[in-house]
């Protein structure tokens, strides 16, 4: 990679220390420099995201993704887990996933999305930034969330929320083991779907432990974050199958 012709992200370490009691390593920064790389030349084949400019990337991509887990950066520990198993569900351009996995070294990352093209890109980032803590899975969530070896296998589990919140859920929780953390990423959350979030996390055996509200440091756009407990079995039924949980969500 020619970094004469990239720009450089900015390095934020007040902003990153004041927000998030944490802020990154120089091999951490350098990882994030080299992400940010990839993306803007994976971004020339791929539609990977609309977000290229230095500052903005650092802030929606970046800080956005770690804020999530800003709980677990201050120990980097996840409940008694001491090598926590955490999938990223519908990682697209790998956010929060990557972010996540530089971030938090012991935690083992698998990214999960349908998109082959994506997934094959992001096999190829994974390996230049040596992340050796992150693992690949091409699938659907409700396909994934039915199999084995991956329902009820995880210790915490990501989604940046696209659609509605119970259709977050029911991706997140069945792949969750008791105990484990699911974390939903949204921009903004009302009342009213506080009440349908509470009735579809009921049913999957899970809990609402905590909603964060909070603005991103630098344009101060207003951002949530769902945080789902795991705290008795999911029903066999769920999720339900490809395409439903979409069509009529919990």
């Amino acid at each position: 990679m020619n970094n004469l012709t990239l720009p450089y992200l900015p390095q934020m370490p007040e902003i990153w220390q004041s927000t998030l009691n944490w802020q990154p390593t120089a091999q951490q920064q350098e990882q994030f420099q080299r992400l940010y790389e990839s993306i803007l030349e994976g971004n020339q084949k791929l539609n990977l995201t609309r977000i290229t400019a230095p500052e903005e990337f650092w802030e929606k991509h970046l800080w956005d993704s770690l804020r999530g887990i800003a709980p677990l950066l201050k120990d980097e520990k996840l409940g008694e887990a001491s090598s926590p198993t955490c999938v990223d569900i519908g990682t697209g351009a790998g956010f929060p996933g990557i972010p996540v996995a530089i971030a938090l070294p012991d935690c083992t990352i698998t990214l999960l999305d349908s998109t082959r093209k994506k997934m094959a890109f992001l096999e190829q980032v994974v390996s230049a930034l040596e992340l050796n803590n992150v693992k690949t899975l091409t699938g659907r969530a409700e396909e994934i969330g039915q199999q084995s070896q991956h329902r009820q296998q995880y210790d915490m589990a990501l989604i940046r929320a696209v659609g509605a919140a119970s259709v977050c859920a029911e991706y997140t929780l069945p792949l969750l083991k008791q105990g484990g953390l699911a974390i939903v990423y949204r921009g903004n959350w009302t009342e009213d779907e506080n009440t349908a979030m509470e009735n579809a996390v009921q049913q999957l055996g899970g809990v609402i432990e905590s909603i964060e509200k909070f603005t991103t440091p630098l344009s101060n756009s207003i951002r949530h974050c769902l945080y789902l407990r795991k705290v008795a079995t999911t029903p066999v039924q769920f999720p339900r199958a490809a395409g439903i949980p979409t069509q009529k969500p919990l």
